[in-house]
């Protein structure tokens, strides 16, 4: 008998057609959200899940499915999951990394150029019919070459961010909680490890790539908010949650920060109001890996992960490699 798997959101057609070769599919093309209630009606049963950020696959998720042997999360990120819980159940859990990280880094730049150079808030303006002649003192923004660049998470995303710095001649400041090697410094424009109250103060354009967790939840708020310069921008392609949302849009608001670009948001979709109150935002609705030939990447990743994870093998992508998997 075939597997049976859960596809929790919708995705390419044909990668459903791949995956209906090999296991019993129950897939959501409708994309409709589950609410809890409905995503634990339609795991029972199913030997796995492939999941996104948007299905929170918890403890007690988890306890009521016994026959579950796999969660295959289509993203880096993983704090929808709870992995320990998982752990103990005998559940491997799988993501997606790498094959987004250079698109993912070209998002970090298209957001920190926006946010500069004030391209959103000008192009708004003009939608508005407010142009009628040129100033010379227009909508002045600030210089990326020979800026300093900020990034807080200093892993293969954050490296590629600081690659691309080298055409712009950025001086490149980074904060991680372990240093990179001297090479991936080399690799990162050269990038030097400061503490994260001197990337604060110093850094003229700050890109957020750390994952969410308990430790990093807030990790941005009034008191570190208040430590940047007020020409600074902000990027955040991380996580919501890292960034304290109300902090953030007061410091927006009173300009103590001169502008941020959001592709996350705390409980998105359902972000906070007053962003859409604020000209000195650019706001996205988490498309930073949206490119379709990456989210075939990520698809064709959790995939993998799936059919080694239901053949007995080790999925390359395992998150929780000491997992005494279900035979």
């Amino acid at each position: 008998m075939k597997a049976k798997v859960l596809v929790a959101r919708a995705t390419f057609p044909d990668v459903i057609e791949r995956l209906q070769q090999q296991f019993d599919v129950e897939s959501n093309q409708e994309d409709k959200i589950f609410s809890p209630a409905e995503l634990l009606q339609k795991m029972q049963g199913k030997d796995a899940v492939v999941v996104t950020a948007s299905e929170k696959i918890t403890a007690e998720v988890i306890a009521a499915n016994p026959q579950l042997k796999a969660i295959c999360n289509v993203a880096v990120g993983y704090n929808n999951i709870d992995v320990a819980a998982a752990t103990a159940a005998g559940v491997m859990v799988t993501n997606t990394p790498d094959v987004l990280n250079e698109t993912t880094a070209d998002y970090a730049w298209t957001l920190l150029m926006s946010n500069a150079r004030r391209v959103c808030e000008s192009e708004h303006w003009l939608r508005a019919g407010h142009w009628k002649h040129w100033r010379f003192d227009s909508f002045l923004g600030a210089d990326i070459h020979g800026a300093t660049l900020g990034i807080l998470g200093m892993g293969r995303i954050g490296q590629a961010i600081a690659r691309r710095s080298t055409g712009f001649d950025m001086n490149v400041i980074y904060h991680n909680r372990s240093r990179a090697t001297p090479e991936q410094e080399a690799y990162a424009n050269n990038a030097r490890y400061v503490s994260k109250e001197e990337l604060l103060r110093s850094a003229d354009h700050l890109i957020l790539v750390l994952p969410y967790s308990p430790q990093t939840h807030h990790i941005i708020g009034a008191a570190e908010l208040a430590l940047m310069k007020p020409t600074a921008t902000l990027v955040n392609i991380a996580r919501g949650g890292i960034v304290d949302d109300v902090a953030l849009i007061a410091a927006l608001r009173e300009k103590r920060i001169a502008s941020a670009g959001l592709d996350v948001f705390e409980n998105e979709p359902a972000l906070h109001p007053d962003f859409l109150t604020l000209s000195n935002v650019v706001l996205t609705p988490h498309i930073g890996s949206g490119s379709e030939k990456t989210r075939r990447a990520m698809s064709d990743c959790a995939s993998a992960n799936l059919a080694a994870a239901m053949s007995g093998q080790r999925p390359p992508n395992l998150l929780n490699p000491e997992v005494k998997a279900k035979k």
